[in-house]
């Protein structure tokens, strides 16, 4: 296997279960393991019992750390880079290093794993491939206005803390009072909840349900025309991936404005 110089390694999103076997390898053969938060890193590296040094890097350190790392890799030596869950340079640190590091010529590698955004749209049914991804909304209520005002006919999908997901939804929900939105939380977890519904009505579950853990959220795109042949692919599709009958004919209809009945009777045929 090819070696390089700096390694870029998906950490478990929620199940430990979830650390590939190359990521194992990899953080046991480095010399220096670079993490957001050493105590969080150390549970991880404690389970597969990996005994590689760490050294913090976050985003109030960046750019003191890169004459570091480049010492270290001009003396030969390996270096992986972690966030506390998930894939490094997804609204965690990493970009900083990775352009320095390829501005003098250092090799750089990502491994292939955990990501709380292709894990979220990997469940949810949607009318298309593409998606606008922006990381954590703004907090102004103009701001997300705008987001969604110019992705009117695309996928909008973020992340957002458990202490602003209602005041969040309250302002889709106002600016697009027909909206569907999908909401993930604790993703991989025992408590993992995906609800996909109209944004009032999600609005309605979560105020009396409580909120806790990682959320990734979707605003799904409007002006969907849907033909029978489209119906008839995503009911394939959704019973292909274990959805039954009533579910289908939920999803559908919340999704694209359908009778829920005619629906149903085409799951059934």
């Amino acid at each position: 296997m090819k070696e390089y110089d700096f390694y870029i390694v998906p950490t478990p999103i929620g199940n430990l279960g979830d650390l590939t076997l190359r990521a194992i390898e990899i953080l046991k053969s480095v010399d220096i393991i670079a993490c957001e938060d050493m105590r969080v890193t150390q549970k991880l590296l404690n389970h597969f019992d990996i005994k590689t040094k760490c050294i913090s890097y976050h985003k109030f350190n960046e750019k003191e750390r890169i004459n570091l790392f480049l010492e270290i890799l001009k003396k030969g030596e390996k270096i992986a880079l972690v966030s506390d869950a998930g894939t490094p340079l997804f609204c965690d640190p990493g970009a900083v290093i990775v352009n320095e590091l390829r501005k003098n010529n250092f090799s750089v590698t990502a491994l292939a794993g955990a990501n709380a955004v292709a894990t979220f749209l990997s469940q949810i049914p949607r009318n298309g491939e593409d998606f606008i991804f922006t990381g954590f909304l703004p907090k102004s209520k103009s701001q997300i206005e705008n987001i969604l005002k110019k992705y009117k006919t695309t996928d909008i999908i973020f992340y957002e803390s458990p202490n602003r997901i209602l005041n969040t939804l309250e302002i889709i929900n106002e600016y697009r009072p027909d909206s569907v939105c999908a909401i993930g939380r604790e993703l991989t977890k025992i408590f993992e909840e995906v609800v996909i519904d109209k944004t009032e009505n999600i609005i309605q579950h979560f105020k009396t349900n409580i909120l806790k853990g990682e959320i990734v959220a979707a605003v799904l795109r409007e002006n969907i025309s849907t033909t029978d042949a489209d119906v008839e692919e995503k009911i394939s599709i959704l019973k292909s991936r274990g959805y039954k009958a009533k579910d289908i004919s939920i999803i559908l209809s919340e999704l694209y404005q359908l009778n829920k009945n005619d629906i149903y009777k085409k799951c059934l045929n």
